[in-house]
């Protein structure tokens, strides 16, 4: 089960996120740093793979708890507490120059700028036309007619 929630509903798991199961699980200490998991992790896993299928992940938690000096079965104990990873992210703080449009200045008070002019240039073909008919405008690119 905590192999699944740390997979991300993948059938194998990533470096991160077994790095990131020895820190939710706090298993981290003087005797394992996160250095020892991902040499652990890399230990395991198959030379040409970026990842580990479930049974390197418990070859894995075997050499884990060789390095912390407990037995298998105290690993797994930890480890099955675990619910998943711990994901932690950020809320902006309210901004009122950001959310208030009445305090919008410059071209964002009138809705901001617009990608297509459409008064003056409909498609790119227009920027693009350097035949006679299009007047000077191969002056404008240093182009000669014919």
């Amino acid at each position: 089960l905590v192999f699944d929630n740390y997979a991300v509903g993948q059938p194998t798991m990533d470096g991160r996120y077994f790095a990131k199961l020895g820190v939710d699980c706090e298993l981290l200490d003087k005797h394992l740093s996160a250095t020892d998991m991902d040499l652990t992790f890399n230990k395991v896993k198959d030379r040409d793979q970026k990842r580990i299928t479930y049974q390197q992940f418990l070859e894995g938690l075997g050499h884990i708890a060789a390095k912390k000096g407990i037995s298998n079965a105290a690993l797994a104990d930890v480890v099955s507490q675990c619910e998943g990873p711990i994901l932690n992210g950020t809320v902006a703080e309210p901004n009122k120059f950001h959310d208030d449009k009445a305090l919008y200045t410059g071209v964002y008070a009138y809705g901001g700028p617009s990608t297509v002019d459409t008064d003056k240039v409909s498609s790119l073909s227009q920027h693009l036309d350097r035949s006679d008919r299009a007047g000077a405008s191969f002056k404008f690119h240093g182009l000669r007619p014919g």
